[in-house]
């Protein structure tokens, strides 16, 4: 049997993480607001499943290269420079869809499809070779990047699940993989000493700077948050 990669038990951990406290969780609190404004659980629900299934399309569909994104650089299409009113527009349709679906379907079968769909994500992960290329979003990387962007994604949303619930946050190696990719969008490390969890959030402008950090990041401090 071929050896794990990290990046493949990190994304394990965290699926693994977030379906385990989704499935806990009682339908009423599916309508309980996250800190993401306008956002309940169940949209954010809804949004997670849809980034597995967008997960399952790419590892089924090998690319032609070369690859224009790692699972650094995938980001800088989310910085708040980078906005353009066209994406606006596109991120406020999927807002509409994915709240029409969150309202349409049952609480259990959410949880579940959630559960089974990450689940399956992950096996088909440790089957597909790390630097196959796969298209994603309009933009071709390798798998392992791949995996690598995911892991970002349900990390950070495992805290805003964790921090409107009051449920434990996500596994280390989720918050060591956000660690890493804010690093690299901003091209060294962050030098505030910031533990993984308040990185996380500040990176990706759910917690915002004080002035004692503003001051110490310099320049850097206007480039925050790296990606939203």
């Amino acid at each position: 049997m071929p050896e794990e990669r990290p990046v493949v038990t990190a994304l394990t951990d965290v699926y693994t993480a977030l379906a385990d406290l989704v499935s806990s969780l009682p339908e009423a609190d599916g309508w309980h607001a996250t800190p993401l404004p306008g956002w309940s659980v169940r949209d954010l629900l809804v949004h997670l499943l849809g980034d597995a299934e967008r997960a399952l399309v790419a590892l089924g569909t090998p690319a032609a290269g070369p690859a224009d994104r790692d699972a650094v650089s995938y980001w800088a299409d989310f910085a708040p420079a980078a906005s353009t009113p066209e994406s606006v527009r596109r991120r406020d349709r999927q807002i509409r869809v994915v709240r029409a679906l969150a309202v349409a379907h049952p609480w259990e079968v959410l949880t579940r499809t959630y559960a089974e769909t990450t689940a399956a994500v992950c096996v088909l992960a440790g089957r597909t070779a790390p630097d196959e290329l796969i298209s994603t979003q309009g933009h071709t990387l390798t798998t392992d990047d791949l995996l690598g962007t995911l892991v970002v994604e349900a990390t950070v949303h495992h805290l805003d699940l964790a921090s409107g619930l009051g449920r434990p946050g996500p596994p280390a190696s989720g918050l060591a993989v956000v660690h890493h990719c804010l690093d690299g969008l901003l091209g060294r490390p962050e030098p505030v000493g910031w533990d993984d969890v308040t990185y996380a959030l500040t990176g990706t402008g759910r917690r915002p700077l004080t002035t004692v950090e503003t001051t110490e990041l310099g320049d850097d401090a206007s480039r925050f948050p790296l990606f939203a």
